[in-house]
């Protein structure tokens, strides 16, 4: 009986070593973060989602930043997000995986009846979600950031202004005041993708620079088919979260799609480990 007992502890801590084990090769394994202005998936095909779904696949990624989304209005009678993340769980790749993808839609306006504004897909497990309401720039729309909490990250999507660089400086730092106040002393990553409609010289980006680190490379974002400007970022948060960067790009080739087609933006990635 004490010879089992003993074998039974050793198993015990067997079970509690590999189970720590496991989660640290697993907080080891770098996350494929991504970031697209999807152009309402209609910028020249009639629906670009299915294609988009295959590409998002195609690199890995785990979650993504939507920008230009429309939601239930009379250009498009569904919510974008989640009409992009049942694309996605369709395709049998993601079908084998255990976890689904999941659709969160922020409005930044009213439009067309509906709504438009940005979103996120993930496969990570959403814990909360919700939307920030960002300032208006003189003649301008309404911008939003959108955000989602997963057990391991934050990750927040934004469009910012294109009109004024007044305009930008002043989102940046609201949104930014609000991913502080909530997230600041968190011990979870906090990101921040998107289309910020300026460019790495900028004073949009020097703002930026003082509560966060650039982690997407500077490659060409814009356009799509004649890639020219940088517009497309993915940062971290000064929040004492540490966060390595492994890899990146702006990819222009697929085999799953024409990136050049499926809307007027490249998407951008970062793999990141912490």
């Amino acid at each position: 009986m004490k010879k089992l007992s003993i074998l039974c502890l050793v198993l015990l801590a067997g079970l509690l070593l590999w189970g720590q084990e496991a989660q640290a090769q697993a907080r080891r394994r770098p996350v494929r973060l991504m970031s697209y202005n999807v152009g309402a998936f209609g910028k020249e095909l009639e629906d670009s989602a299915p294609m988009i779904a295959r590409m998002i696949l195609e690199l890995g990624a785990e979650t993504v930043s939507l920008n230009e989304l429309d939601s239930c209005n009379r250009r498009h009678d569904i919510d974008q997000a989640q009409h992009l993340a049942d694309e996605l769980n369709s395709v049998p790749a993601s079908r084998a995986r255990k976890s689904r993808w999941q659709g969160h839609f922020g409005r930044a306006m009213a439009y067309a009846g509906g709504a438009y504004g940005c979103g996120i897909v993930s496969r990570a497990r959403i814990l909360d979600r919700f939307h920030i309401a960002l300032p208006k720039g003189a003649g301008s729309e309404p911008r939003v950031c959108v955000v989602i909490e997963t057990p391991r990250y934050v990750y927040a999507s934004c469009h910012l202004d294109h009109v004024g660089e007044a305009a930008r400086l002043e989102q940046a730092r609201v949104l930014t005041r609000e991913l502080q106040q909530r997230y600041g002393k968190s011990r979870k990553p906090v990101f921040l993708a998107g289309d910020f409609n300026d460019t790495p010289e900028s004073a949009l980006l020097r703002q930026l620079s003082r509560d966060w680190t650039l982690l997407s490379p500077l490659e060409m974002s814009y356009s799509a088919k004649d890639p020219h400007v940088c517009i497309d970022y993915v940062f971290v948060l000064h929040n004492g979260a540490s966060v390595a960067v492994v890899g990146g790009a702006v990819p222009t080739e697929f085999a799953t799609g024409d990136v050049r087609v499926a809307s007027d933006h490249l998407p951008v990635y970062v793999d990141v480990v912490f």
